[in-house]
């Protein structure tokens, strides 16, 4: 082997890098030159080389995932000079590597691979094939499908529907804090307070790793002591009487006392009170409706506005005349609530605003045992604009709205609850601020009106999200449940029967 500082005479062969050399001149070497630079003081040697390089020994497999095999070997050694390694997936070449590992990727999950490895030289010299079998892992499982909880005073019981792929279990979250962790479809957690909201997130998981997680939240039973709005208005779905179901047998079915009645609005362009703008005020199917509810000892509020049709707060044209036929439609049926269903048309004109709020405070002032309820659509954060200009008006006018009522549908929900509460704590917030109220004073002035099953744009309120709803809300002492609509219900009255135990 060629080194630095010595003497060599023409004729003398050395290695240098794995190659060799001879000696043309005699001189004396020196760091700077080396055979391969000083090609007037040596000449490469070609030499035959038919010698294969040894065994890679050892070919293994140090990890697997969904995508990927990871590979390592011993060394193999050369009589002349080593170039690496070729590393052939079922007999095809993927690569040659100079060293002794090789991760590779882009795998099929759970497939089998067969894997050969050969040492190769510079002279192309292959030595025997080494051979290993691998297995890539299967993907990380999907998500689980809709989970229900069932809670109790300190525990909650958890159910859920598989997702797809290969599962080991199922973890339990709270936040980040394990919960439980179970192989069935079942986690019961105890140790949990009486009167108290959790949210679940259920994953599933194998060894690639975990689900997307599916949401679920519980409300515990156990409240003790009064109600903390002992105020608040017995739950009351929207009932359409044209439309039908009877609210006896709705009633009879379901427990529910109360029913909020839509919609009275006007005939055409009149300042005239009908119900949906068509029907007389008296002597119709909603009048016999009312009546058949009071005979039961249930009670009712009345709604204006709505949707769709004809708005009393435009067709009136002064606050004096739209408190006059609002009056007369407390006077005719005795409503323990009236509300008002305000959309765009009447919200975001600030003249028609302005006129409903000071009708409203006229309205207040001949019949201060009837409570007034605005109900106005959402964002995920709270109220609109316009809804929020509604608040600072009210303040400003002095109208004392008794319960303002977000929709909780159509603001592009994907988790219900959990937006139907972060829309009311916005609602909360721009309450506190607006009148300086604590947080229970803002929640006794606060409403939720849900849309059971598919809302117009494909939201999906089940029974189940709509139980934690109405807890959510008996807890933090909301004065006003309600939804659209009982003649949306199927059979049975999920919904209603829900309702009636606000």
């Amino acid at each position: 082997m060629w080194a630095p500082s010595t003497a060599y005479t023409a004729g003398t062969v050395v290695t240098h890098d794995g190659v060799p050399y001879q000696c043309l001149l005699n001189h004396t070497s020196a760091p700077g030159k080396e055979p391969d630079r000083e090609l007037t003081l040596w000449q490469r040697v070609t030499v035959s080389d038919d010698v294969a390089p040894s065994f890679p020994a050892n070919l293994r497999v140090t990890r697997t995932t969904s995508s990927s095999v990871a590979l390592a070997w011993n060394a193999s050694t050369d009589n002349v000079r080593l170039a690496g390694y070729e590393v052939y997936r079922n007999d095809t070449l993927v690569t040659t590597v100079p060293g002794t590992t090789y991760t590779d990727t882009g795998l099929a999950p759970s497939t089998a691979y067969t894997y050969m490895l050969r040492a190769r030289d510079t002279s192309g010299n292959r030595s025997d094939a080494s051979y290993v079998a691998a297995t890539t892992e299967a993907p990380a499982p999907s998500q689980p499908a809709t989970a229900v909880a069932t809670a109790g005073d300190t525990n909650v019981t958890l159910r859920w529907g598989t997702g797809g792929g290969t599962v080991t279990g199922y973890r339990v979250y709270e936040g980040t804090t394990q919960r439980a962790q179970v192989i069935s479809t079942t986690a019961d957690i105890s140790g949990v307070g009486k009167c108290q909201t959790h949210k679940y997130t259920i994953k599933a998981y194998n060894v690639t790793g975990e689900s997307a997680g599916r949401d679920v939240n519980a409300t515990t039973t156990g409240c003790s002591g009064p109600s903390p709005n002992p105020d608040r208005l017995p739950g009351a779905p929207y009932l359409s009487a044209a439309a039908g179901p009877s609210p006896a047998t709705v009633m009879g079915a379901t427990g529910v006392k109360s029913f909020t009645m839509a919609f009275v609005q006007a005939a055409g362009s009149a300042c005239n009170p009908q119900w949906d703008g068509v029907r007389p005020l008296n002597g119709g199917p909603d009048a016999s409706a009312i009546g058949m509810i009071r005979s039961r000892g249930g009670s009712v509020e009345i709604s204006f506005g709505g949707p769709t049709g004809s708005k009393l707060g435009r067709t009136c044209s002064s606050p004096p005349a739209f408190a006059n036929v609002v009056q007369y439609v407390i006077s005719a049926f005795g409503p323990t609530a009236v509300d008002f269903y305000l959309e765009p048309d009447e919200l975001e004109d600030i003249v028609v605003q302005d006129r409903i709020l000071n009708g409203l405070k006229i309205v207040k002032q001949n019949f201060p045992n009837v409570k007034i309820s605005v109900t106005l659509p959402a964002l995920k954060t709270g109220l609109t604009p316009a809804g929020v200009r509604l608040v600072n008006q009210a303040k400003t006018l002095s109208v004392p709205i008794d319960v303002y009522t977000i929709r909780a549908f159509d603001f592009g929900a994907y988790d219900v609850y959990q937006e139907t509460v972060n829309a009311s704590e916005g609602l909360k917030s721009t309450l506190k601020s607006v009148f300086g109220w604590s947080d229970a004073q803002a929640y006794a002035h606060m409403g939720i009106a849900g849309m059971n099953n598919r809302s117009n744009i494909g939201e999906n309120t089940t029974p189940a999200l709509w139980t934690e709803i109405r807890n959510w809300a008996m807890v933090k002492g909301l004065t006003r449940l309600t939804f659209w609509a009982v003649n949306r219900e199927p059979g049975g009255w999920p919904f209603t029967q829900i309702t009636a135990g606000f």
